[in-house]
């Protein structure tokens, strides 16, 4: 059965977007039951950023799509509430890499909490197996971006 002529292509971007959506608002609901600075949404990018490993802002920058100056930004009011902290980069000194501090570990244990109790309601919500499904899906066997050079410009109206 060829699953894709089942998905309307312009729904399946939004489903993507809506359950990233329903994950970082639980994890707010989470963070502000267990009393945490709030986390805006792009603070909450940068966090998922350094979960995958990214660590410097440069690249952080870079995979989210906005300029150096605003990780910079952001990362400053991560920096003033505590949570986390620029360090030397140990590979070049000229640089600096994102850390968590003491406190900012203690957030991501509680993010984590949050993140297996979603999981867990969503396994209740619409079954284990199809969110073993969903946890099954690895994007970096999607390969890079399409590109589309290929693809024929249209023609401009004089």
């Amino acid at each position: 059965m060829d699953v894709s002529r089942n998905l309307i292509p312009s729904h399946f971007i939004v489903a993507l977007l809506q359950g990233f959506y329903w994950f970082d608002e639980g994890l707010q609901n989470y963070l502000g039951a267990k009393h945490w600075p709030e986390i805006t949404r792009p603070q909450s990018m940068l966090m998922a950023n350094l979960a995958l490993g990214v660590t410097r802002p440069s690249d952080m920058a870079r995979r989210l799509g906005v300029s150096r100056q605003t990780v910079h930004v952001t990362l400053a009011q991560m920096v003033e509430k505590g949570v986390l902290t620029l360090v030397d980069d140990p590979e070049d000194r000229r640089m600096k890499v994102v850390a968590l501090t003491p406190l900012g570990a203690k957030m991501k244990a509680d993010a984590q909490r949050a993140m297996d109790l979603m999981v867990e309601e969503l396994s209740r919500r619409i079954g284990p197996r199809r969110v073993a499904q969903l946890n099954a899906v690895n994007p970096d066997e999607w390969g890079p971006p399409m590109t589309f050079e290929d693809v024929p410009r249209p023609r401009q109206k004089s």
